[in-house]
């Protein structure tokens, strides 16, 4: 058996898993955490790292979500943390009513449920943590502990900022809520690196105490607030200089003074070295909103790539499918699929395959019928869709992922290889005619038949249409003419200081009639594609501004009206 088994839960107790949710980046979870995650019957997090745990819980998880003491009007976080109940299940689901931690944590377990209790970072540095773990130990109910990545050791590496070089000088944690006079005396005196965690507005008070207790007001340090998310923002100073400089920055004042930030005091937190190790919030389009006017299920990879470029994806669907007004056509195409009335079926979008997919489970089939019959698809994402269908696709595109790429790749009929000349073509209503007539310049017959329609979604909520109208995205990924059309009509044309990026000539063309000057287009019609020339208009913009010696900037961020210089791609 795995050391890190899943332990059976008592029928009467239960069983309890404390789990380190890390600093912020989902990322960063454990295998084992997301393990014991997808496991769980209640789920019990703090605020601030629900969105980051309940996506690896199963559907239907009891959700138990903590808030902090509002009674408490110290450092924020001091007071014990308290439990709303949120799950339909609960008596308290209606008026959720605050309660201690422990007691609601050994109450979820009882009744031999499987609780995870998710806190920030890593357990074994949570303030209370110990505290529910020795009240489970007093009533019986058995529990485990899976590490997390603290916000002390994640944080920095995400700045930059290493903690230890070959030098091996020592490294002091220090909680500045909590902080003795000792402590900084002890810290003060020492030449190792200090970390210290503390609120934005308490940073300079924190820096004060430390030059007060023998540090060097011209010791470097460096700020960072949001660690590890892409709204990481990091101030590199000094002890004697760090409130001047957020004061510079309009950090500060600031209603979100309270906001947790971690503090980096040493000579490896030093501008010089940061500027070569800032490996995160140098990506080129780091913490950009990019609107993608699609489904999450069209622009799932998609997002991901974006993700992985630092931005910050908002999917936006500009069209809905529903099914065809008449149903018979494609009925008696699925049912001629399986009597062999087809040599090739042709799926040219996700929607396609999903259409056929619904089919085909309405019928009681799955992907055994394709068996005899070739398939293609007109590009990866229509291909993946078969795969996970359970078909292999006979023929993608070589090249442009296109019908015109398509029919490039499409051999032509031949009666003595091909027992039958006929295709089936499920598609949208309103595709073009382009791969049915190629087909039949092929020798091809063609069943062309509507397997869904598409019409105009349904207007995004009213603050994305804000975000778009008043220059809160940095840019919009236009993947073909329709989306252009669509988004203008349930949505408002986006501000002129947002970068527009279109996928190919004739998606830019429809953009500048609808008054959009285009800054990026793809080198080929490939979304991946159109994502990567995003990032390089991004990495360019970055460095010019560096060369410039202007602060880095994103779009979004320049004054509304203020004249913007263009750059080409």
């Amino acid at each position: 058996m795995s050391p890190t088994a899943l332990p059976a839960a008592g029928p009467e107790h239960g069983h309890v898993t404390f789990l380190g949710a890390g600093p912020g980046d989902p990322g960063l979870l454990t295998l084992r955490a997301v393990e014991a995650l997808a496991n769980a019957d209640v789920l019990v997090a703090e605020h601030d790292v629900l969105d980051v745990v309940r996506t690896h819980a199963r559907p239907g998880v009891s959700v138990v979500r903590t808030d902090t003491n509002p009674s408490s009007d110290a450092y924020p976080g001091a007071g014990t943390p308290q439990l709303a109940v949120v799950d339909g299940a609960s008596t308290t689901a209606a008026t959720p009513s605050l309660r201690d931690a422990a007691h609601l944590v050994m109450e979820a377990a009882r009744g031999g449920r499987r609780v995870v209790r998710a806190v920030s970072g890593d357990p074994g540095l949570d303030t209370y943590a110990a505290e529910e773990m020795l009240a489970c130990a007093a009533a019986g109910v058995p529990f485990e502990v899976v590490p997390g990545i603290a916000a002390a050791v994640g944080v920095p590496a995400y700045a930059g900022v290493p903690l230890r070089d070959a030098q091996g000088a020592d490294v002091r944690f220090v909680d500045a809520r909590t902080a003795s006079d000792r402590c900084w005396t002890e810290v003060g005196a020492s030449d190792g690196t200090v970390v210290v965690s503390t609120t934005l507005d308490s940073v300079a008070a924190a820096a004060g105490e430390l030059v007060a207790a023998g540090r060097k007001p011209d010791t470097p340090l460096t700020v960072t607030v949001a660690g590890t998310t892409t709204r990481q923002r990091t101030w590199t100073a000094t002890l004697g200089t760090i409130a001047q400089t957020l004061k510079q920055a309009k950090v500060l004042p600031s209603p979100d003074g309270g906001r947790p930030v971690i503090a980096v005091v040493g000579e490896r937190s030093a501008a010089a070295q940061r500027d070569q190790l800032s490996w995160f919030e140098s990506k080129p389009l780091f913490g950009w909103k990019v609107l993608v006017p699609r489904t999450k299920e069209q622009a799932a990879s998609l997002s991901d790539q974006l993700r992985s470029y630092g931005a910050v994806p908002h999917e936006v669907p500009t069209i809905a499918v529903e099914p065809p007004r008449t149903p018979q056509q494609m009925e008696r195409a699925v049912k001629g699929l399986v009597t062999g009335r087809y040599e090739w079926i042709a799926f040219t979008s996700v929607n396609a395959v999903k259409a056929v997919r619904e089919k085909f489970e309405e019928y009681g089939l799955d992907a055994r019928a394709f068996a005899g019959i070739k398939v293609a698809a007109v590009g990866e994402q229509t291909a993946k869709a078969l795969i996970a269908f359970g078909v292999k696709p006979d023929l993608v595109p070589s090249g442009e992922q296109s019908a015109a790429g398509l029919l490039e790749d499409w051999p032509p009929y031949d009666p003595v290889f091909d027992p039958i000349d006929r295709v089936f073509l499920p598609r949208a209503d309103i595709a073009t005619e382009t791969l049915v007539a190629g087909l039949i310049e092929l020798g091809w017959e063609v069943d062309d038949v509507t397997a869904y329609r598409t019409v105009r979604a349904s207007p995004p909520p009213a603050e994305t249409r804000e975000a778009i109208k008043g220059g809160g995205f940095d840019a919009v990924l236009f993947t073909s003419s329709s989306t252009v059309r669509n988004l203008v009509g349930i949505a408002g044309k986006p501000h002129n200081i947002t970068v527009i990026a279109c996928i190919g000539p004739a998606t830019a063309k429809t953009a500048e009639e609808h008054g959009l000057r285009v800054d990026v287009m793809a080198p080929e019609p490939s979304v991946h594609k159109l994502a990567e020339a995003l990032a390089d208009f991004g990495l360019r913009r970055r460095a010019a501004a560096l060369e410039a010696g202007d602060p880095v900037t994103r779009p979004s961020e320049r004054r509304p009206g203020a004249r913007r210089r263009r750059t080409t791609t």
